[in-house]
């Protein structure tokens, strides 16, 4: 188990020194202070009081600190959950919320127990780019109605993506000139302030103009706390009641929290990575990204992952252990006693401008567009499907239905890279002759396989053929990497064949993985030991003694 679970905190806490207690205590503070009304912001675009986003960002933040796989990780609510969340709080409440998020914790546990902290390879860049570009577009289309000001008619509230856009066409008329002149301006301020001065966050300096804007000059803006309770108070344990009907109604849920907390957590690790020199534990990040889940959901919290951005405002401060995750967590507890309540006079077009802010920050459009220009079209087919679903369904079936596409197309290209091909006899004379050629008899016949047999291709073996005069066929295999079942069962039946009409196969250069196959199946003693030769010149040798 120590070898899975490793948590970097106590590895860091052997060298640690007061001169990096200084530098990670002051890197704390920024990333709470930028922390704070991004997790207001998401936690109202999840549709949960804003409180929530707050001690989301304080136990699962402190969690992640404490048993986690990274350095610098900062974990938190992410922009990536909002209309996930949104959508299981509108289907099921907030306890149901509460147990997909305690399933998704045990999942994540349970992944890195099982070592699969590696298994983000093996999601296409394509699809994290796809779903990545379609999360933006639905927190975007999302802040629409808020940073508009429009009101919606019957007390409708649109959950899916493509039903909250038609709302907001519908109730245009609406549009409140007041809420858009806040909004602008907040919007403004985030472009503009980072480029003049980066100390201070941007989003603290929006929503300080924004409450001024609307207190000072009286204007007709909802504000948080027109809309939401607001409660400075400590957060409670709570354990929800579970049945076998929920837990089954809820696994799909789980299941996308978790695959998605695991994947961002192990990208924002990966990007670390690079920023500080360093190599994070993956699987003890998967463990620690559980146990950050599981606190959350029991403290009133929602779904946390590593949140890139925090994470790289982290390093940028000086942060370079988990010491500075912790700082951010008290810091952030602090602010929830003592100034929360306050939060009920931010206007919710400054909520919306910082969200738009976000989505435009994590979309990735430029590398979006260079995709669609210089990748393959099977690529491109596979991200812009994801884009498309994640947009207009949710993004269970965009990972799915991703994946399951470039396995196939996958699969597609390597068919196409195989080939079966026999060697050809020609007639020269002594004065044409060519020392690349190999003299062969007439009646050995010779077969390259090329490139990965498996049930795509397997059919491709059929086209074996030997004459009546053949009494030796040599299949050459050295760039064949890896054989499965089918491909196996069409060559043991190709060698039965041949060994009922008297004809000798040989296998020549035969690489680890097909070799493994052949015994495994107990192909290897039908076609018999001698009969597997190293290379071309031996395997000649062999089938010229056979004939002899």
């Amino acid at each position: 188990m120590k070898n899975i679970f490793h948590p970097m905190l106590f590895s860091d806490l052997k060298s640690y020194s007061k001169k990096q207690f200084g530098l990670d205590l002051i890197s704390g503070i920024i990333v709470a202070v930028i922390a704070l009304p991004l997790s207001i912001a998401l936690a109202i675009a999840s549709g949960v009081a804003p409180e929530a986003g707050i001690y989301t960002a304080i136990i699962a933040g402190f969690l992640t600190a404490v048993f986690g796989g990274s350095n610098v990780q900062i974990a938190g609510p992410t922009a990536a959950f909002a209309t996930i969340v949104a959508g299981i709080v509108a289907k099921n409440g907030t306890d149901g919320l509460m147990i997909a998020t305690i399933m998704a914790g045990i999942i994540l546990i349970i992944m890195g127990c099982l070592k699969l902290g590696n298994l983000i390879r093996f999601i296409p860049f394509t699809i994290t780019t796809g779903f990545t570009f379609g999360i933006a577009v639905t927190l975007l289309f999302g802040q629409l109605k808020d940073f508009f000001g429009v009101t919606y008619q019957n007390g409708e509230s649109p959950i899916e993506t493509i039903e909250k856009l038609k709302a907001f066409f519908v109730n245009v008329t609406t549009v409140n000139w007041q809420a858009i002149v806040v909004g602008a301006v907040c919007l403004a301020i985030l472009i503009i302030w980072p480029k003049i001065f980066d100390k201070i966050p941007a989003s603290l300096i929006a929503i300080a103009a924004a409450i001024a804007m609307v207190v000072g000059f009286d204007m007709e803006v909802n504000t948080i706390g027109d809309l939401f309770t607001v409660s400075g108070k400590l957060p409670t344990l709570h354990v929800p009641q579970m049945s076998f009907s929920t837990v089954v109604t809820l696994l799909p849920d789980a299941l996308t929290i978790a695959v998605l907390a695991g994947i961002e957590s192990l990208l924002s690790c990966v990007v670390a990575d690079g920023m500080i020199g360093k190599h994070h534990r993956s699987n003890t990040e998967l463990i620690g990204q559980g146990i950050a889940n599981l606190g959350s959901a029991l403290f009133g919290g929602i779904p946390a992952t590593g949140a890139i951005a925090r994470t790289a405002a982290n390093i940028k401060n000086g942060g370079r252990t988990p010491v500075s995750g912790i700082v951010h967590s008290v810091v952030l507890l602090i602010v929830l006693v003592a100034l929360m309540p306050y939060a009920a006079y931010i206007p919710m077009p400054a909520i919306a401008a910082i969200l738009i802010s976000v989505a435009y920050n994590m979309c990735q459009w430029r590398q979006f567009v260079n995709l669609l220009k210089t990748a393959p079209k099977s690529d491109v087919l596979v991200m812009v499907s994801t884009f498309l679903l994640t947009v207009v369904f949710d993004l269970v079936v965009a990972i799915e239905v991703g994946i399951i596409m470039a396995c196939v197309l996958f699969m597609k290209r390597m068919s196409e890279e195989t080939r079966i091909k026999s060697w050809k006899y020609t007639d020269i004379t002594d004065d044409e002759s060519d020392e690349s050629l190999m003299t062969v008899p007439k009646h050995i016949s010779v077969y390259e396989l090329n490139g990965p047999l498996f049930f795509a291709v397997s059919d491709q073996l059929r086209t074996i053929r030997t004459k009546s005069f053949t009494t030796c066929v040599i299949l050459r295999m050295g760039a064949v990497p890896m054989m499965d079942t089918d491909a196996i069962r069409q060559i043991k039946k190709f060698v039965d064949d041949c060994h009922k009409s008297g004809i000798t196969v040989i296998l020549s250069h035969v690489n680890a993985q097909p070799m493994k196959a052949i015994k495994k199946a107990g192909l290897y003693q039908i076609i018999g030991s001698e009969n597997f030769c190293k290379n071309i010149d031996h395997a000649m040798r062999r089938a010229k003694r056979i004939d002899a």
